[in-house]
C-alpha cells in the first residue's frame, strides 16, 4: 500500500477510535449510577417536648434546633459523627400544624415521616431527575433560627409524589456551613452508634417501588428476602434505603392504610453491635441481608421503630 494511503487509513482509524471513545463516555454518563448520601431522617409529633423526652428515655438525648422560617414548626435533632441526624419536628403551638407538609403526621405523638439526601449540585440533580422522567419541584429556600440566634439556611427540592421525603427522598443543599446545621450531639459522642445507615420505607407494591428507584437512580436489581415482622424486603447494596412491603395483614398494612407510603423505621450504624445492644438494651435480634439488626424499645419511643444494624 502506498505511504499516503497508509497514513490516511491510520488517521481514519484514530478518528474512528476517538469517536467510539466519546460515544462510550456519553453512554456511561447517561447511565451513571447515583449514590445517595443520606442527610437526615424525620420523626413528626404533636409536641416537641414529648418527642425529646421519648428519645432521652432510650439514651439518645436530642439538642434543641429552633423554629423554622415557615412560622409553623420547630425542631430538635440528634446529630451523629458522620453528620447525619434524626430530626424531631413538631408544631410551634400544639395543634397548629396546618400549612405544614407533614401536618397529618403531627397529629400523633411520634411518626417516622420523611427522609432527605444531601447534594452540593442541587440544580444539576433536579435537571437529571427531570430528564429521567421523575417529578421534581423547583428548589426553594428554607431556614431556621438556632437557640443561639444564628440563622441556618438551605435549599430543598421535593422529588416524586406524596409529602416531601415520603417515598423518594427530598434533596437538601446547605447555603450556610453544614456544621451550623448539625454537630454530634453530646449524648452520642463516643457512643457505639455513629450515624444513620438505612431508611426502611413502607410500600404497597414492591415491584413498582423497585422500578421507581431504579428509574430515578440507575440502580441494579436489589437483593430480596422476607422478614416475618416486616414482610418482603428489597435492599440495594451500598444505598441507604430498604423497601418493605407487607406480605399479609399486620402493623405494616395498617400503617400504609393510615399514612401511605412513608418511612416506617430507621436503622443506625454501629461501631460495635454487641456494645450497642448492651448500652441501649436492644431486643428482637434478627439478620437482615447478612447483617445483625436489633431494636430500641418502641414503647418508650411512642411507637417509633428505631434499630441498629451491623456486624
Amino acid at each position: 500500500m502506498p505511504k499516503r494511503k497508509t497514513l490516511i487509513c491510520c488517521r481514519l482509524s484514530f478518528l474512528t477510535l476517538f469517536l467510539l471513545l466519546i460515544s462510550q463516555q456519553a453512554i456511561t454518563q447517561e447511565s451513571k449510577v447515583v449514590v445517595l448520601e443520606l442527610d437526615h431522617v424525620s420523626v413528626c409529633g404533636s409536641n416537641l417536648d414529648t418527642l425529646r423526652q421519648a428519645f432521652t428515655d432510650v439514651g439518645l438525648t436530642p439538642d434543641l434546633g429552633g423554629p423554622h422560617s415557615n412560622g409553623i414548626t420547630q425542631m430538635a435533632l440528634l446529630g451523629f459523627d458522620d453528620a447525619s441526624y434524626i430530626e424531631l419536628i413538631a408544631p410551634l403551638k400544639p395543634g397548629a400544624a396546618a400549612g405544614s407538609d407533614w401536618a397529618k403526621f403531627m397529629a400523633d405523638d411520634a411518626v417516622t415521616c420523611a427522609w432527605a439526601v444531601g447534594s452540593n449540585v442541587l440544580l444539576q440533580e433536579v435537571d437529571r431527575l427531570k430528564k429521567a422522567g421523575i417529578p421534581v419541584t423547583a428548589p426553594e429556600r428554607g431556614s431556621r433560627k438556632r437557640p443561639d440566634g444564628m440563622s441556618v439556611e438551605w435549599m430543598t427540592a421535593d422529588v416524586g409524589s406524596g409529602t416531601p421525603g415520603s417515598t423518594l427522598p427530598f434533596i437538601i443543599e446547605d447555603q450556610t456551613p453544614r456544621d451550623w446545621r448539625v454537630q454530634t450531639s453530646a449524648s452520642v459522642q463516643g457512643a457505639p452508634v455513629n450515624g444513620i445507615e438505612n431508611v426502611v420505607l413502607g410500600v404497597n407494591n414492591l415491584d413498582a417501588a423497585i422500578a421507581l428507584f431504579r428509574k430515578a437512580y440507575g440502580w441494579a436489581d436489589p437483593l430480596t428476602e422476607t422478614q416475618k415482622d416486616f414482610g418482603k424486603l428489597a435492599y440495594f447494596p451500598g444505598e441507604p434505603v430498604i423497601l418493605a412491603a407487607p406480605s399479609g395483614g399486620g402493623w405494616l398494612s395498617d400503617r400504609l392504610a393510615k399514612y401511605g407510603e412513608t418511612p416506617v423505621a430507621y436503622l443506625l450504624a454501629t461501631r460495635d453491635f454487641a456494645a450497642a445492644a448492651k448500652k441501649y438494651k436492644l431486643s428482637g435480634g434478627k439478620t437482615w441481608f447478612g447483617q445483625k439488626v436489633a431494636w430500641f424499645d418502641p414503647g418508650k419511643l411512642k411507637g417509633v421503630r428505631l434499630g441498629v444494624i451491623g456486624q
